[in-house]
């Protein structure tokens, strides 16, 4: 398993959470901390609810969304994840370990994971990239709990026109431009929302024909101000 993380230390070293890493420190690292890659089909399984998960992923390439399924089927989308993103830490940190949401990837992935006893434990020799590791992963926590504010701000609106318009705009902020391209289709993007497909369909086009926004699939331009 170590050699097939030394394939991608080029690639990892230039990743988020290894920022201010070198490459020979870590390769040493990533064999101290015992990492290991894995390759996913699309649609399959990373993590399901209720399994112990012990270590931390990170998308070498690919997407992973977390989602939350009830006893129906029915899935909630909560984030979507990219490449260099890192998931399961909430779970392996936690007191209890059992993961209370999904994770699944939408396309063909490769995934790194890291046993997170082993991050958070320093090794015997010490080493000051192992400190900077952590820094790093707090850090992306921190952003991913941003992101979960911007659902809860999402789902705190009352109709479907407000969720719309919320999440327009924060996309918009996010890219710092009108004119932007949502990471979801149509039926990601009504799961990520809440609503019915259909609905979710009616609304855009009532808002593309009042002049508000115009689309194209996923490119969406603001036309007016939403708020």
């Amino acid at each position: 398993m170590q050699n097939m993380c030394k394939d991608y230390i080029s690639e990892l070293s230039r990743m988020r959470i290894f920022h201010g890493i070198e490459n020979e420190e870590l390769e040493a690292m990533l064999g101290c901390i015992g990492a290991y890659v894995k390759d996913y089909k699309k649609n399959q399984y990373v993590i399901m609810t209720e399994d112990n998960v012990e270590v931390v992923g990170i998308l070498l390439f690919g997407k992973v969304h977390m989602i939350r399924e009830d006893l129906w089927g029915n899935k909630t989308l909560l984030v979507s994840m990219k490449k260099g993103e890192l998931f399961g830490e909430s779970f392996a940190c936690g007191v209890s370990r059992n993961a209370t949401v999904s994770f699944q990837t939408t396309s063909d992935s490769k995934i790194i994971f890291l046993p997170f006893a082993h991050i958070m434990h320093s090794c015997t020799m010490a080493c000051k990239f192992h400190h900077r590791l952590i820094e790093n992963m707090i850090t992306m926590i921190a952003g991913k709990n941003v992101a979960l504010m911007d659902k809860v701000d999402i789902l705190s609106k009352k109709t479907l026109k407000e969720k719309i318009t919320t999440y327009l705009l924060q996309e918009s902020s996010k890219q710092n431009s009108l004119s932007f391209v949502l990471p979801f289709g149509r039926v990601q993007l009504a799961e990520y929302l809440c609503a019915d497909r259909s609905a979710l369909t009616r609304e855009l086009n009532i808002m593309q024909k009042e002049g508000f926004i115009d689309f194209d699939k996923n490119s969406f331009r603001l036309l007016k101000n939403l708020e």
